[in-house]
């Protein structure tokens, strides 16, 4: 990790699931790997009026849950908290501010990061309350924290709102799928290898299947998920960037315009799907009750705080198509689902089969070449060429080239939020989405709700531990093809 500079984090919502689960320990990491700086200051802010030493017993409990005990030291975790204060505030009520410009001590000469792990109707009046007290400097960053809005009109307004204090540039807008290393990897492998770049388009590439598949279901966050569902909360984010970085033209350099430049073009590149072709592109489902991994588990109705009515998707299935000449005829096969059979989240870019087959039938497994980009839990990259079975006859079967992480570097991978904090703290906007491919995917997104809005059908079930609607399989083998797990 690079050197970096002084600065102070801020974050808002510092008592939830994300800031203590995610955040926190991804900062113990930095700190215990940048050698302990000395110019880093946190500060938790939340409505709950806890001390400081309530607030730091509060983190300690809940970091060692998500922090292995080989990784979990008690000296440094004790300097780590010299580092943290807490002050009781609510982010509803600006006029609370007041007691943040003595803790900032007018130290406008360092890097200051707020941090919005809020609801999103709180980002607007947080900036303003920050701007209200003489708090917003040159060297101040703000993070906005997903879900940017409910629609296109409402992620405009929200992005008015911090864009009339904040500057496009100091503004991060974060996806903490575009952290994990192998969408990282993605780009070397493109734009660092030869062997790649030159097959990588429609004359080579037979379809492309980018999966995220949760074993989890809605437990605990009905209040959150149901007014969302799955293509909000999945699709219009997480899965359209990694359909962009899948996609994207060549930069003209690995700055932060030039990237953001290419994904919105792919946005923009995107073919309508509307109330038009909706049933023929899309599919989505709501799992009912199932079991996973051997245990039961309820069906989405019957999830804590869920409406008995509800008709909010929980899988979704698309058939995207990017129109433009690299790309044209190649379909881009899209599916998220919660109380799937495994937690995976993986990058299928399958090749066409040779052009003649000289091999006997009976010699082919009648599969083609497949490059494998795995985000989750294991992170790597596999690519399956056809070998001969050694022995009598010709008989071929598909052999991947492993690229373990884990095996290949021994050192401990960073988690993604941990790479996207250290990337916001040295100014670095790559990795974050601009305002203008946030509005992009919304435009490509409403027409989809809408449609389905228009089509008046409830969703279609699935058994929690399977692999989601029949209607999904159906969607894929129009094209000839099938899942990877289906193959």
């Amino acid at each position: 990790m690079s050197s970096l500079k002084d600065f102070d984090l801020i974050f808002f919502g510092a008592t939830g699931d994300l800031a203590l689960r995610k955040l926190l320990p991804a900062l113990y990491y930095a700190f215990r790997d940048n050698k302990r700086p000395v110019g880093w200051r946190i500060l938790g802010l939340a409505r709950r009026g806890l001390s400081r030493d309530e607030y730091l017993g509060l983190l300690g409990d809940n970091c060692r849950q998500f922090i292995p005990a080989t990784d979990f030291d008690d000296a440094t975790w004790g300097e780590f908290c010299a580092r943290i204060d807490y002050l009781p505030v609510d982010g509803t009520n600006p006029d609370g501010f007041s007691a943040l410009p003595a803790w900032f001590q007018n130290r406008a000469d360092r890097v200051r990061v707020f941090y919005l792990s809020t609801a999103a109707r709180l980002f607007g009046p947080i900036c303003e309350g920050l701007a209200r007290h003489n708090l917003v400097t040159p060297l101040t960053r703000v993070v906005l924290e997903k879900p940017l809005g409910h629609d296109c009109a409402s992620a405009e307004a929200i992005n008015e709102a911090v864009g009339s204090i904040f500057p496009e540039q100091q503004i991060f807008r974060i996806d903490h799928y575009l952290g994990k290393e192998p969408v990282q990897n993605l780009l070397a492998l493109r734009f660092g290898n030869s062997i790649f770049e030159p097959l990588w388009n429609r004359g080579s590439v037979r379809d492309v299947q980018i999966t995220i598949a949760e074993q989890v279901g809605a437990e605990g966050r009905g209040e959150y998920y149901d007014p969302s569902g799955a293509m909000r909360d999945m699709v219009q984010s997480h899965m359209l960037q990694l359909l962009c970085i899948v996609a994207m033209e060549p930069p003209t350099s690995i700055n932060a315009d030039a990237v953001r430049d290419e994904k919105l073009k792919v946005l923009r590149a995107l073919r309508p799907i509307n109330a038009a072709n909706i049933k023929e592109k899309t599919v989505r489902g709501q799992y009912r009750a199932g079991a996973v991994s051997g245990k039961p588990v309820p069906g989405y109705l019957d999830e804590p705080g869920i409406p008995p009515d509800s008709r909010t998707e929980t899988y979704v299935a698309i058939k995207a198509e990017v129109d433009n000449w690299r790309w044209s005829g190649v379909p881009f096969f899209l599916r998220t689902g919660k109380r799937l059979p495994e937690r995976m989240a993986e990058i299928v870019v399958n090749f066409h089969p040779v052009p003649h087959a000289i091999l006997p039938q009976s010699a082919s497994s009648g599969e083609a070449n497949r490059l494998v980009i795995r985000l989750q839990p294991d992170e790597g990259v596999k690519l399956f060429l056809l070998v001969k079975v050694p022995g009598e006859g010709m008989r071929v079967k598909p052999v991947a080239l492993d690229l373990d992480f884990a095996e290949t570097f021994k050192h401990r991978q960073w988690e993604a939020y941990e790479r996207l904090l250290m990337e916001v703290i040295q100014g670095n906007l790559t990795l974050f989405m601009r305002r203008d491919e946030l509005a992009a995917a919304w435009r490509w997104v409403d027409p989809i709700l809408e449609g389905w809005h228009a089509l008046d059908e409830p969703p279609k079930p699935y058994t929690a531990g399977t692999w989601g609607p029949a209607a999904a399989s159906a969607l894929i083998l129009r094209d000839g093809l099938a899942w990877r797990e289906e193959a």
